[in-house]
């Protein structure tokens, strides 16, 4: 069996208006949850750096946090982030299920000096691999934040308070086991719903009410909950809510779990992780062990077909990296390690390397893409940030400074595998350590 990895771990809705709240104001410049404001992972900055002067970036201040593979989330003056602290052995790098002990935590940090406001946790026995923490960005909604655990334990929370609304146990509610690398689809709020991967019998995917945590709606079951983060997009003159298992790539009503149409999917080892991207009339999605899928979505119903599937040398098969469009061309990490630049409709591959990570392309190797105007913010597994061109003709580095320690493992090299936040003219960035928060709009 080939070895994966567990990011899944970290593996489109309009822009969250904030309610009127002291805590959590409404800013320009927030990312409340996963992929930022839109979910498409655009840093929306009016002034952002053309380039890092060597030794320019230093930490306005500095957290203390356990193991986790969660990014934060930042809105106004209030950064939000969870953990996992153990006694155990949480850097285990292997496909076992071996019991671990612990407590994940919820924590709220004052965004002038990194301190806590407050704090909430709980108990849990982790049973998967990868242990070292939870994998979902928490995600602020108004004057709620809502979080999912490795292990299932989905919360509502008063942003400013920390006090509980309400909490479900996803494994005990749909009589489940988490997927081999955890729970890390991150919940979609749609209106009044929440929208999250659950499992089990008939509810590979649950709607909730998330002001109640009462369900609304239930769909599909699979032989594994998968990892794709749920996604709606519009096509065929309708909303349509994609959800990816390791079994089929289904389209349903995100008001009513109604199915509009499926195609098959055979992940291999559970590992669908990436979020479908839509390029126009074309949905794409792919996964562990060269699997790729283009799908044609119809422009009068909600229907679609299958252009190509799992073409050799074509396209790309993300594991740990959301892939990013603009225009016709989709830029993405591979399995392989390699930046791949290619044209959605042919999946013709223009360009790849390996120098986002380094001099030769390493398995699963990892760098987040955040874009914002024509150029890219790549943070690597290294710790290091990466401002970047990227186009249809090829890839240039302009700067790259190390801003914090890789401090898990995986494949017997060291490495950080936590999605970063742009927000406020800085970056944040955990490793299993400490959260930094970076400035970087004032660099030269």
């Amino acid at each position: 069996m080939k070895r994966l990895l567990p990011w899944c771990i970290a593996l489109a809705t309009s822009p969250i208006v904030l309610a009127s709240l002291i805590a959590n104001p409404v800013h320009g410049e927030d990312w409340p949850h996963w992929m930022g404001p839109t979910r498409d992972n655009v840093w929306n900055v009016a002034n952002p750096p053309k380039s890092f002067a060597p030794g320019s970036l230093k930490a306005t201040w500095t957290a203390p946090v356990a193991g986790g593979y969660s990014g934060p989330a930042v809105v106004g003056n209030r950064v939000y982030v969870t953990d996992f602290v153990t006694n155990g052995n949480a850097k285990v790098d292997n496909f076992g299920r071996r019991p671990l002990q612990g407590t994940e935590r919820v924590l709220c940090l004052d965004d002038s000096d990194g301190k806590v406001i407050w704090s909430k946790e709980y108990s849990v026995t982790y049973a998967i691999s990868y242990p070292a923490g939870p994998r979902c960005t928490p995600v602020v909604d108004g004057d709620k934040l809502y979080t999912l655990g490795a292990e299932g334990d989905l919360y509502c929370f008063e942003a400013a308070t920390g006090n509980v609304v309400w909490s479900k146990k996803l494994k005990d509610s749909y009589k489940t086991n988490s997927a081999l690398w955890g729970y890390s689809a991150h919940p979609l709020i749609d209106g009044d719903h929440l929208i999250t991967l659950a499992g089990g019998e008939g509810s590979q995917c649950v709607c909730l009410n998330k002001k109640t945590g009462k369900e609304v709606w239930k769909f599909g079951t699979a032989s594994e909950q998968g990892y794709s983060t749920p996604t709606i997009i519009n096509a065929g003159g309708t909303r349509q809510l994609i959800l990816p298992n390791p079994d089929a790539i289904n389209s349903v009503d995100p008001a009513t779990g109604k199915l509009f149409w499926t195609l098959p999917y055979d992940a291999t080892n559970g590992s669908i992780i990436m979020a479908p991207v839509q390029v126009g009339k074309y949905l794409f999605v792919g996964g562990y062990s060269d699997k790729n899928l283009l799908i044609e979505l119809n422009d009068k119903a909600p229907t679609a077909k299958q252009v190509w599937r799992n073409e050799a040398k074509k396209a790309i098969s993300p594991v740990n990296v959301q892939p990013m469009a603009i225009g016709d061309i989709i830029y993405g990490m591979d399995q392989s390690g390699e930046m791949i630049a290619f044209q959605v409709e042919t999946g013709e591959r223009l360009w790849e390397t390996s120098k986002p990570i380094g001099r030769r392309p390493l398995g699963s190797g990892t760098a987040f893409i955040v874009r914002s105007g024509e150029l890219f913010y790549l943070f690597n597994e290294l710790g290091e940030i990466i401002i970047a061109k990227m186009t249809p003709k090829g890839y240039e580095e302009i700067s790259r400074e190390k801003i914090i320690n890789a401090t898990n493992n995986a494949f017997g090299r060291e490495v950080v595998w936590c999605a970063p936040a742009f927000a406020n003219g800085a970056i944040y960035v955990r490793n299993d350590e400490k959260l930094v928060r970076v400035p970087l709009t004032s660099a030269k």
